[in-house]
Order: C-alpha cells, then sequence, then structure tokens
C-alpha cells in the first residue's frame, strides 16, 4: 500500500460524500460497483443486499431535498489485498454516526461495494493524536 493508494481511496471516500451532500445520484451510482454485490445498511433500517436495491435507496434519499446535510470526520483507511475500507464518523444535526464504507479496486478507481452507519458518540478530538497500535507482526 502506498501514498497515492491511500489518497485514492480517501478520495473516493470524500467523493462518496459529496455526492450524498450535493443529492447527485448520477456521481452516487458512478461511485458504487458494478461487478461486486453490493450492500448498504442504512441507520434503522434493514440491510439491502444488490446493487438494484441500494441504488433505489439512495435515489429516495437524495431524492429528498429536506435531507439532512452530512458532513464526515476523522476518516481512517486501510487497504488489503485491493479491497480498501474507510471508517469515519458523520456529523448530522441529530447526533453522530460511525460509518464503515467499503471499497474495491477496479483496475482503475476505488469502487464502494459497502456502506454502514449507526450511532455513536461523537469523535474525541484527541484521537488525531493518538499512535496507532504496536504492529503484533
Amino acid at each position: 500500500m502506498t501514498a497515492d493508494d491511500t489518497n485514492a481511496l480517501l478520495f473516493a471516500n470524500e467523493a462518496f460524500y459529496m455526492a450524498f451532500q450535493t443529492h447527485d445520484m448520477r456521481a452516487m451510482d458512478a461511485l458504487w460497483s458494478d461487478t461486486q454485490t453490493v450492500s448498504c445498511i442504512h441507520p434503522g433500517w434493514p440491510p439491502l443486499i444488490g446493487r438494484d436495491a441500494v441504488m433505489e435507496s439512495w435515489l429516495m434519499l437524495l431524492a429528498n431535498q429536506a435531507a439532512p446535510n452530512i458532513t464526515f470526520s476523522h476518516p481512517a483507511a486501510t487497504i488489503i489485498a485491493g479491497t480498501g475500507r474507510v471508517i469515519c464518523y458523520e456529523a448530522l444535526p441529530e447526533g453522530t454516526l460511525v460509518a464503515t464504507n467499503l471499497f474495491h479496486h477496479d483496475g482503475n478507481q476505488w469502487r464502494m461495494f459497502h456502506h454502514q452507519a449507526s450511532p455513536s458518540p461523537a469523535p474525541e478530538e484527541a484521537d488525531d493524536d493518538v499512535s496507532p497500535p504496536p504492529r503484533l507482526q
């Protein structure tokens, strides 16, 4: 994993939230994989499996212009064998969620294949200064 790989993964994650914030269904659709089985668990919803179900949910959510603005923070990226994971916090007017966003690299770009968000306490600002735990191997 190189810094460029990590930056590209973080860029894809940021593009996901930008599509969400701007209600851009075309951009949202382009971010999601069309070669992997995709899944999504919106807070309080049952799991959605399959691209059609997931895209239909985003179409419904993005069509709601009154939907709250969501911002993300504290993204932590990990790449293992062509799969990228970004864990981050989502801030909404009514509280904080923690999200797990999974991506695969299709040879050209990172494409999302799973998103899940759940209620969480807000991140502690001191977490930015904490070193990762030592590696066991």
